[in-house]
């Protein structure tokens, strides 16, 4: 990928040291000042070339440009394509907030000379296939309406702002956009993505948590918040303590009773009280070797995890650090990797003993078998885990997740009338759906009536010689629409089943057979007062 760049300003290929925090990935980032959103120093030039996949133009949104020099002699920034220029930009002038370029590269430049005051610069970029992009500032208060889906670049956690609130109750509408998005896990900073944001009524309180490495803060009472939508792939997994959850080694401690307390495997469930799983090595010097093994039961798909510590004031114990393994039947562990730099992947844990934190798996991970292993802990390693996903659709063991489809349908047209008959799908759940129960019955009662009525016809009008009728019956419309398919030489068997009281279940039927063989497809029809059908009797009385 040509948009692929380095994730920090390196002083072997930026001239001076005016670069600040930088992130890009394939077709968007973000890219500040150095310092910002303090004051960005003296004498500094920052230099760097973006770029977009080719073919694609390139979108630059600036979220702010604060430079002190009103003449953009020695403080500006300026940007150059190969063939066009923007700025310099500098002081009070009007800046535009957006800048679509007929290129896929363009360099940024940024210079400063002696001064007192300026946060410098904020951009984000993307290319054009993301024409609604976004700046890491935006906050949901900035928009009026109750329901829309923007662009959020790579790179926006480490920007400076406050999110208040988490993934369910939802985030105060003065919340940072994009910092929220990668909070609740909806998409990840080293790639950005698009969000797609309900507006709903505020609630008296927000509670804050720690999430994919962004805290949210409690909040107050606010007029509006925001909630995102996802694929709905975030449900407790459930654990079951007797054989679900082994571990390396476990503790024992002796309370103040003299009587030993286990703090076993079986207990690291996330929603039971007690003590939580701990391990028996308490020494830190040595390299991660204990391991949390949970069974699912199944193949499942995993998007998360939520850890706490030991949970007892008494024992401040919890894992810092950790990464994920992973596995199915009859297969080796795997190691959860970075999508950038494909690298093992350190997820952040717990900063005391009590307060949970959820990391996502973006993307996920699809396996029977998972593994916490802790990297760095406090005292002691305990741990107590609730893994967030749901059950994969059938045929699904990528690491794709797609949603389960909608019943498929069968239509029969007849003239201005369409039937349409529900077929269940394989990826429908199980259960009573009302389609399926009432049109079986409509069916019966409409085959009753007109069964009863055909038969009575055709017990009069039946004729020796031609088992499908005169040659004047065989002259209505009615006639020429079955008889069309014959014309093909098509075969196809036509049967309709009914109850009389005064006689035994009948069976008529409607037999061709084709030139080359005698295969016969059967097919549920419907008749109306205008259609009439010529059969045979089968012998089954």
């Amino acid at each position: 990928w040509l948009g692929a760049v380095a994730h920090a300003c390196n002083p072997s290929t930026l001239r001076g040291d005016g670069c600040g925090h930088l992130v890009t990935y394939q077709d968007s980032g973000t890219m500040t000042s150095k310092n910002y959103p303090g004051t960005y120093p003296n004498h500094t030039v920052c230099e760097k070339t973006i770029t977009v996949p080719k073919g694609k133009r390139l979108i630059l949104r600036l979220g702010d440009l604060d430079i002190e020099s009103q003449t953009c002699a020695s403080d500006y920034l300026l940007f150059t394509s190969s063939s066009d220029q923007y700025g310099p930009y500098c002081g009070s002038m009007t800046v535009p907030r957006e800048l679509l370029l007929n290129t896929s590269e363009v360099t940024v430049r940024f210079e400063s000379g002696s001064h007192i005051s300026g946060r410098g610069f904020l951009l984000t970029y993307a290319s054009s296939d993301h024409p609604d992009l976004i700046t890491c500032l935006e906050r949901a208060s900035h928009y009026l309406k109750t329901e829309y889906s923007k662009f959020c670049p790579a790179g926006c956690r480490d920007v400076a702002g406050d999110i208040s609130g988490n993934m369910v109750d939802g985030y105060r509408d003065t919340s940072l956009l994009c910092k929220a998005a990668i909070h609740a896990g909806i998409i990840a900073d080293e790639l950005g993505g698009q969000i797609s944001v309900l507006q709903r009524k505020g609630i008296s309180r927000y509670e804050g948590i720690l999430a994919n490495g962004v805290l949210s803060r409690d909040g107050s009472l606010s007029d509006k918040r925001f909630l995102f939508t996802s694929n709905g792939c975030s449900r407790s997994l459930s654990l079951d303590p007797d054989g679900q959850i082994r571990a390396s080694s476990s503790w024992q401690s002796v309370n103040e009773s003299g009587d030993e307390v286990h703090w076993s495997p079986g207990q690291a469930r996330l929603q039971d009280q007690g003590p939580s799983w701990a391990s028996g090595d308490s020494s830190s010097n040595h390299k991660p070797r204990e391991w949390l093994e949970i069974d699912l039961g199944g193949k499942k798909k995993i998007t998360g995890i939520r850890t706490t510590g030991s949970t007892q004031s008494n024992f401040n114990f919890y894992v810092k650090s950790f990464v994920m393994n992973f596995k199915n039947n009859n297969s080796k562990w795997k190691t959860y990797k970075g999508i950038v730099n494909n690298e093992e992947k350190v997820f952040q844990g717990n900063s005391n003993f009590r307060d949970p934190v959820q990391n996502n798996f973006i993307p996920p991970i699809v396996a029977r078998y998972v593994r916490v292993v802790p990297q760095t802990w406090h005292q002691r390693i305990a741990l107590k885990v609730e893994l967030i996903g749901c059950q994969i659709t059938q045929g699904n063991d990528s690491l794709v997740w797609r949603k389960t489809s909608q019943s498929t349908s069968v239509s029969t047209k007849k003239e201005d009338e369409t039937i349409t008959r529900p077929v269940p799908s394989e990826e429908t759940s199980p259960g009573v759906n009302i389609t399926t129960v009432a049109i079986p019955l409509v069916l019966l009662v409409v085959l009753v009536f007109a069964g009863m009525g055909i038969f009575a016809a055709f017990r009069k009008k039946k004729k020796k010689g031609s088992p499908y009728g005169s040659a004047e019956a065989q002259k209505t419309d009615c006639w020429k629409q079955i008889k069309y398919p014959f014309a093909r030489h098509q075969s196809a068997e036509f049967t309709i089943s009914y109850d009389n009281e005064k006689e035994m279940t009948q069976k008529l039927d409607l037999i061709t057979s084709d030139m080359a063989g005698k295969c016969h497809i059967s097919r549920t029809v419907l008749l109306d007062w205008r259609c009439c059908l010529w059969g045979r009797e089968t012998g089954e009385k």
